[in-house]
């Protein structure tokens, strides 16, 4: 049975691997999906090593009720790779590339930074948090899978291809975050100009800065170095938008500035 299910996870970390390489489409799961977090977890940790591209951080989504209690984690993690993170000043509004045939959305987000040199423990509270990370800026994460049912399929299979994530548009920095109430911020988001959600960061779990704790324990529990410094896109604040190639996605945070981008069709890497 180990064999088995070692042969299962190589298989669909290749096949979504390959899919996303070729910008193709898999209108069916690749496999036996997941059946439990250390087999997904397993599956995306496959994948990153056949990927080979440098991770630059990490998305945190979230598990809902019920599966959060059967699964016993309330959010889930997922690798952002370097090459796919895009920065853009004010007034900037990059392409940001989606998998046509599977699934694509965009989402409002604070992204933290933890600075090199971290090495736990992980923080028990939020001064404590604050006290690892050395940046906050406003920020769009691509979620994007060649596999249509990535997220209908639920948080098991939503793990097991990158967590969904496709590209990080990162906005400007958030002047004096220090002592801003992160959770305070009023947030929307609209596509093409028509508001899709409207929400502030209180409304996710324990905020941006309970996203890093979870986060770093995620990471330290599955062996990576998390000592080098990294990115965190702490969770959708407003809510997952589903777009298409061709719409705008803006993201404003009252008071603090706003970020946009536009979405494009993938092409093979």
């Amino acid at each position: 049975m180990g064999i088995e299910l070692n042969e299962n996870a190589d298989h669909v970390a290749k096949a979504f691997v390959s899919a996303r390489n070729e910008a193709r489409a898999l209108p069916v799961y690749p496999g036996i999906a997941p059946h439990d977090l250390g087999a997904a977890y397993g599956i995306q940790d496959r994948a990153i090593s056949v990927d080979g591209r440098a991770v630059a951080g990490w998305k945190v989504g979230r598990i809902n009720p019920p599966r959060d209690g059967q699964l016993g984690a309330n959010r889930l993690s997922g690798p952002i790779f370097a090459d796919s993170i895009v920065d853009a000043a004010a007034g900037d509004e990059p392409a940001m590339p989606v998998f046509v045939g599977g699934f694509a959305a965009a989402e409002a987000e604070m992204l933290l930074h933890v600075a090199p040199g971290f090495s736990g423990p992980v923080p028990t509270d939020d001064a404590g948090t604050i006290a690892i990370l050395d940046d906050v800026r406003l920020g769009i994460e691509i979620a994007s899978s060649p596999y249509p049912g990535i997220n209908t399929d639920g948080p098991l299979v939503t793990v097991s291809d990158f967590g969904n994530n496709a590209g990080l548009v990162r906005g400007c920095v958030l002047e004096g975050w220090q002592g801003l109430d992160l959770c305070a911020i009023a947030v929307c988001g609209e596509i093409d100009g028509v508001q899709v959600g409207a929400a502030t960061a209180a409304t996710m779990l324990d905020g941006p800065y309970g996203a890093v704790r979870f986060l770093l324990a995620n990471l330290i529990e599955r062996g990576f170095d998390v000592s080098g410094g990294l990115w965190v896109s702490t969770g959708a604040i407003t809510g997952v938008h589903e777009i298409a190639v061709g719409q705008s996605f803006r993201a404003v945070f009252e008071g603090c500035g706003e970020v946009r981008c536009s979405v494009v069709a993938a092409t093979a890497r």
